[in-house]
Parts: C-alpha cells; structure tokens; sequence
C-alpha cells in the first residue's frame, strides 16, 4: 500500500472517531513510524511503507481511534522549541504555557532571578525553561512521584539536572527548608471538577485528574497558592499563575483584595484575548 493511500486511509478512520486534526495526526504518526520528514513523505507517496512499518503504523492508528493523545503514542511533545517526553502521569504541555513563561520572563526582565519554584510541576518544562534562560536553580514541586519521574528525565535531556531540584509536595507543604523564592512560577490544577467530564477524551480520560481538577469551581489550588506563597516568596518577590479563562476577575480579586500582601496585581491576556496569567508582587 502506497504513503498516499495509507494517509487517506488513517485520516478516514481517524475523522469516523471523532480525532480532531485527522490528516495532521495521521501524517504525524507515519513519520514518527517511519522516520521520514514531512518532504520525503510527499515525493514518495506512491512508495509502499515496509510490513513492519504497516503493522506498527496501524497499531499506532487504532490506538489514536480510542482517543488516546497523539502524545501518549510518540512519547513527546515539542515546547518552547525543545522536544520534551511526556507520559499519561503528566499533562501534555500546552501554548498557554509557553504563554506563562514569556510574561514571566517579561516581567522579571529587571529581576536578579537566582531561585526559583516551578510549583505543580508536571513534566517539568517550566523549570527546565527557566533554569535554561535565567541560570537560576529551580526546584521543581509535584505532588506526584510519576510525574516528577518524567521531569527528572527531562532535566537530564537538556543537561540542567543540577539546576533543577524535583520534591514530592502537596504545594507548599515541604519546601520549608527551601530559603525564600525570587520567583513562584505554577501552572496550578484549575478546571473545574464539575467541567472535567465534558471535555475532549485525550484531556478528560487520558491526562491525570489530579493535575486537571481545581475543585469545584475551579478555584481550590489557586486559592492555596495565594495564601500560602508569601511565606517562600521574598520581599519584592514575583509570582505568576496560568489560570482558567473564566477566572480572570476572580483571580484578581483573590491577590488584590481577599489575601493581604499582593501588589502590583495585573491579568494578562492571552492571543485570543482570554485572561490566562495573573502575576503579582509580594509586598510585605
């Protein structure tokens, strides 16, 4: 079977299951079996792949149909231009975070960044950009020892394994023997518990609920992290958290109002408009 009827197949099967992308998906995973570059797909389309490439791009193809994430499948995902492995103990990374990183990066521009915390951590690509741009240690908190296997792999992957110190923690509960952060950086749980369900099936039976449930409401972690973050923040110390597209005005009014201590509060927007970051000053 020629590339380009294999393709047309995969995508036919692919769109019956619902997969958004069917095409993009489908060429995704011949190259990542075949090893061949998007180009060399085309210039041989009428080519036939090798048995053991047909079987193996199947399997892959069925998998895919049980809306398992294309992720799952290659084992990687490419963020902030560097390949990162990810597992089903993790969340995928997604834009919205690199969104996190640049405002962070932006913000602490004028700021000598020597510690720093990538709090809920996941696959650790927070604290291995961090630590890769600003040289900083970053230590690197999850409440999940699956998960902070896979950022542990990935700090070695980009040779920053001493800068980035992983911990098993609830939040903040063991980081006090940790001195005082320059910079809390979190992309924290913050779906709604009530919402999760109702979600594609890659996020909503595939990624670890743990890592997706903010409670009801959505709010649970955020809140901690207001209360809890100026005690592993210094004085003048920034953080910054990705949140929900809906909690925008309630995020604002948590560090601006509700919880003393907060200055300088401020939600960005992301491209399409949507508040996704709130950054704000410690300021004692």
């Amino acid at each position: 079977m020629g590339i380009d009827t294999l393709l047309a197949e995969a995508t036919a099967q692919l769109t019956s299951a619902g997969v958004i992308d069917a095409a993009l998906d489908a060429r995704l995973l011949l190259q990542f079996v075949t090893g061949l570059s998007r180009s060399q797909l085309i210039l041989r389309g009428a080519q036939p792949v090798d048995q053991a490439s047909l079987i193996r791009y199947q399997e892959l193809i069925g998998r895919r149909c049980q809306r398992i994430p294309l992720q799952h499948l290659t084992g990687c995902q490419e963020f902030w231009s560097l390949d990162f492995v990810v597992s089903p103990a993790t969340l995928i990374p997604r834009p919205e975070t690199e969104f996190l990183l640049e405002r962070a990066l932006a913000g602490c521009r004028q700021l000598k960044v020597a510690h720093a915390l990538d709090l809920c951590t996941g696959s650790g690509v927070i604290a291995v950009v961090l630590a890769r741009e600003l040289g900083c240690t970053v230590v690197a908190a999850d409440i999940s020892e699956a998960a902070l296997r896979v950022a542990r792999e990935n700090s070695a992957r980009h040779l920053i394994a001493d800068l980035v110190w992983p911990v098993c923690t609830d939040l903040f509960a063991a980081l006090n023997w940790c001195r005082p952060f320059d910079l809390i950086v979190s992309n924290p749980p913050y779906v709604a518990e009530e919402e999760i369900d109702g979600l594609e099936p890659e996020v909503s039976k595939a990624e670890p609920r743990l890592a997706l449930s903010g409670g009801p409401g959505g709010m649970h972690c955020i809140t901690r992290i207001a209360r809890e973050a100026q005690r592993h923040l210094r004085p003048g110390g920034w953080i910054f958290l990705e949140i929900g597209a809906d909690q925008g005005e309630a995020a604002d009014r948590l560090f601006r109002s509700i919880v003393p201590g907060y200055g300088q509060v401020w939600v960005s927007n992301d491209l399409a408009g949507r508040p996704r970051v709130l950054r704000a000053r410690h300021e004692p």
